[in-house]
This record gives C-alpha cells, sequence and structure tokens, in this order.
C-alpha cells in the first residue's frame, strides 16, 4: 500500500468492498465507534465529531445570517400534542420511542421521544404569533432525533439516534412560504458545495413525501455502494400544521388568519457520511480543508544525530502557519516511524502533509504531500503559508470535480425493464419515464429492488416515451435507485 511502509494493516479496496472499507475507515480513524451495547445508537469519537462540529458550524453561520434564531427544545413531546396532525402521527407512529414511567410509577401521560419536531415546536408558535408583526418567524437547532428504525441499521447513514439539524418557519402566506422553500435549499446547496459533495435535488413522489406536508424536495447524494443517501430534505407544510395547532395572527383588517409553515433538515450523520464515502480512497478519508480537525501534519523525518533539528524546523512551520489561522500539528512520536505515521494521517484525511529533516532545515524549504492525490511539491519557508493555501485550494477543485464527474457516470437511462434491472446491478441512479401512479412504483420495486426517488427539481425534465412499467402514457421522469 503507498504510504504504508512499516505497517501491516490490511488494504482494502474501496470500490470493490465498500462496506468492509467503510465499517475499517469508520473505526480506525476515529470516526464513530459502532460498538455501543444498544442497536442502531453509536458513539461520535474525537476526529468524527470534530468535522462534524464544522459541518454544524457552517450550516448554522448560514442559517443565522438568513435570520434564523438559534433555539433548543425538549426532547419530550406529550402524546396528545404529537397527535394532532392525522398525516403525521400516520408517517411516524411505528417509529416512535414510548416514555411510560419515570422510577416505579407509571406517568400520567405518555411522553415520546422526538422522531422530529414540528408537533414540539409549533405549539410554541401558537403563542409567540399574535399579529403580522410577529412573522416571519424562524429557528433551527442541532439535535438528536429518535426513530425506531426496524430495517438493517448502519452507522451515519441508518440509526436509531441520529444527529440533524432541522429548521423551523411560520409565514403570513403561502407565497412567502415557497420563498422560505427556495432559501432554504440554496442554505443547503451552499453547505453541500462547500464540502464538494454531489448530488441530486427531487421532488419526492406524492406517497413518499414528508408526513402532513404538501410536497417534499430532498437532496440525494450518490455512494460508491450504488445505493441514494438522503442527506437533505426541505417541506413546504402549507396550512396542515397551523390548522392543526391553531396557528394564527390578526391581519391588517384584525381578522384570525392561517399561518403557513416550513421545515427542512440537513442530516449530519448522513452528510459525513457522504463525505467520508464520495472522497474516500483506498487508503481512508479524504477531507475538504474547511472541515478537517487538522489541515496540515508536519512530521519531522529523523536523521542520527540531527533529529532536533528537524524537530526544531517543524516547530517553526507550525508557528507560521498557525498564525496564518491553518489548524496544524507537529506529528514528534517517537515511537512511530514515518511509514506509520503517513498510514495513520492518510487514514484520518488530513489535506495536507509536510515532511522536513534537516536538510530542509538547512535550506529552509519544505516538500508537501497531498493528501487526495499524493503529489508532491517544493516550497520555501517564506511562502509557505501562501504554499498551503493555494494547495487547499486546489484539492477543494480536484475533490468536487472528481465526485461530479462521479455522478455524472452513475446516470444511466432505461426504456424497458429489463435495462433498468441491468443498471440497478450496476450500481446506477437511472431515468425511467413514469406514469406517476403508486401502483406502478410499487411494482417497479418488487421487480428490480430499487425504488422511485422523484423527479426533478427545479428543473423539468419531459419523458420521451410511455411509463416504463405499464405502458401508458408517462409524465415524469422519475429516477430509481436503491437506497438506505
Amino acid at each position: 500500500m503507498p504510504g504504508n511502509k512499516g505497517s501491516e494493516k490490511k488494504e482494502l479496496i474501496q470500490k470493490e468492498n465498500f462496506s468492509e472499507w467503510y465499517d475499517n475507515v469508520l473505526l480506525e480513524a476515529k470516526i464513530v465507534d459502532d460498538r455501543y451495547p444498544v442497536k442502531g445508537f453509536t458513539v461520535y469519537t474525537g476526529w468524527g465529531f470534530g468535522i462534524a462540529k464544522r459541518i454544524i458550524s457552517m450550516l448554522e453561520e448560514k442559517l443565522e445570517i438568513n435570520d434564523h434564531e438559534p433555539m433548543q427544545f425538549p426532547v419530550v413531546i406529550p402524546e396528545d400534542a404529537f397527535q394532532k396532525e392525522e398525516d403525521h402521527i400516520k408517517g411516524f407512529s411505528g417509529e416512535v420511542f414510548w416514555i411510560t414511567h419515570a422510577g416505579e410509577n407509571e406517568l400520567e401521560r405518555r411522553l415520546l421521544l422526538r422522531p422530529t419536531s414540528e408537533t414540539a415546536i409549533y405549539p410554541m408558535f401558537k403563542m409567540w404569533i399574535r399579529s403580522h408583526a410577529d412573522l416571519p418567524l424562524r429557528m433551527d437547532q442541532t439535535c438528536n432525533v429518535y426513530r425506531y428504525e426496524t430495517k438493517a441499521t448502519r452507522p451515519l447513514f441508518r440509526g436509531r439516534e441520529f444527529l440533524w439539524n432541522e429548521g423551523h418557519t411560520a409565514h403570513a402566506t403561502y407565497e412567502e412560504a415557497e420563498t422560505q422553500i427556495r432559501v432554504a435549499i440554496e442554505i443547503y446547496s451552499q453547505v453541500y458545495d462547500n464540502l464538494g459533495l454531489s448530488y441530486i435535488k427531487l421532488k419526492r413522489p406524492e406517497f413518499d413525501k414528508f408526513a402532513g406536508a404538501d410536497y417534499t424536495i430532498a437532496f440525494d447524494a450518490w455512494n460508491p455502494d450504488g445505493k441514494s443517501n438522503q442527506i437533505g430534505t426541505a417541506h413546504q407544510l402549507g396550512h396542515n400544521f397551523a390548522k392543526a395547532f391553531e396557528m394564527t395572527y390578526e391581519n391588517d383588517a384584525g381578522e384570525q388568519t392561517v399561518c403557513a409553515n416550513t421545515c427542512y433538515g440537513m442530516g449530519i450523520a448522513r452528510t459525513l457520511a457522504a463525505v467520508i464515502s464520495q472522497h474516500g480512497d483506498d487508503h481512508g478519508l479524504v477531507l475538504p480543508p474547511l472541515i478537517s480537525p487538522k489541515q496540515v501534519v508536519i512530521i519531522p523525518i529523523p536523521v542520527k544525530g540531527k533529529e532536533i533539528i528537524a524537530k526544531t524546523y517543524a516547530n517553526e512551520i507550525a508557528a507560521s502557519l498557525s498564525k496564518a489561522g491553518i489548524r496544524v500539528v507537529v506529528d514528534d512520536n517517537d515511537r512511530l516511524r514515518p511509514g506509520e505515521k503517513y498510514y495513520k494521517w492518510e487514514m484520518y484525511g488530513v489535506p495536507l502533509r509536510i515532511d522536513v529533516g534537516p536538510r530542509e532545515a538547512e535550506s529552509k524549504t519544505a516538500t508537501l504531500i497531498r493528501r487526495d492525490t499524493l503529489e508532491k511539491s517544493k516550497t520555501d519557508f517564506e511562502h509557505i503559508v501562501e504554499s498551503v493555501n493555494n494547495t487547499f485550494n486546489e484539492i477543494q477543485k480536484s475533490i468536487t470535480e472528481k465526485s461530479r464527474k462521479v455522478h455524472e457516470h452513475l446516470i444511466a437511462t432505461a426504456n424497458t425493464i429489463e435495462e433498468l434491472k441491468k443498471y440497478m446491478e450496476e450500481k446506477k441512479l437511472v431515468r425511467i419515464n413514469w406514469c406517476g401512479d403508486q401502483q406502478c412504483a410499487e411494482n417497479l420495486k418488487e421487480q428490480v429492488s430499487g425504488e422511485i426517488r422523484g423527479t426533478r427539481w427545479p428543473e423539468k425534465e419531459t419523458p420521451a416515451g410511455p411509463c416504463i412499467l405499464c405502458s401508458g402514457e408517462a409524465i415524469h421522469v422519475a429516477y430509481v435507485c436503491r437506497t438506505y
């Protein structure tokens, strides 16, 4: 394995065995530990949570700029509040964790751990909104949610407790809520683009929209195993929840008017999974510089009798980079050989490695090694900050372009069920002509072990033939793939 001198670690090829590669990276790169003794619950470890916190900060900053108030709501929701929106309870009742006792005493009314927070937040919105002057109301919170998933759990992709950020808004009119949906989608797009991710925005079919919403827009990211990874969603709730929770305001004419609501959520866990999966390689993680807990690792190369020279120069470079706001670490652990250090930091995905020895110390130069390509370049001490920042920009551009090209290659068009089955086996995201009927969608799922994820948004694609299932008139170009 290149960059792995002095190590006997097992080489895992990402494309050949994604599942084993992924589990190995999660553990060795200290992303999460899935050995917690409750199924579906995962421990974020140091490196992984450091990455997650930077994704959260990036999102929260953009939400705050767009007038969202950061809040933190209780994790419990009373049963009577949860039951107020009929479609909502139907959508989530099978996934709820119930709290029925405190000590040995049965509770007077059951509580549940939030599977999502509409029914926790909107009773408070009702109290906060009195007149048109109180609108729009926008808030967000970063929290854990709890859903009793019956499918096989998978760290970060599918758990029974998962980390996300959810936004909730109330507006005077449906049209204002429509504008807010587009603002939220633009915020999410900016975050995902900053992470170098490739994704497709799809309007979910009517039967697969968020429970209680008018419609749902989702971000689906590609994954090396051919499964779609839903990393974010935005929901136009219209007046449904406002009516259920009597969320009204007094308009200019003195009349009580029903609000319109939106909500949206970014799965921090799934976004982290997308970063790992789309950018990672056979050596481990490849992190965008923006979110890497350490952006540069400096490794002094020992030469007998001159060890102190290399270490001193390494610390001099580190001080210069740190002063410029670059997150840097010097790995001067004498118990590990350079090859073992290379393996470790390549697994961690640190964007840039700098090797320095006595020769570099004497000439005031440094060797830079990019994590994404393992290419080497030389710079001098005077220009090291500029060289590092330029390399960061090159890495960001390179990993973004690489992800985009893979995504484009994964999209195929099928005109028959036989073609669709073939592309499903090839782990593709497949465009089909579809009549829009739910029964056809269910028949498709039974035949090809994939499902209709939705139609492009905001683009409109025109079908070029009959429905792939029933041969009737097609009204949509839909996308089919396997999912988590």
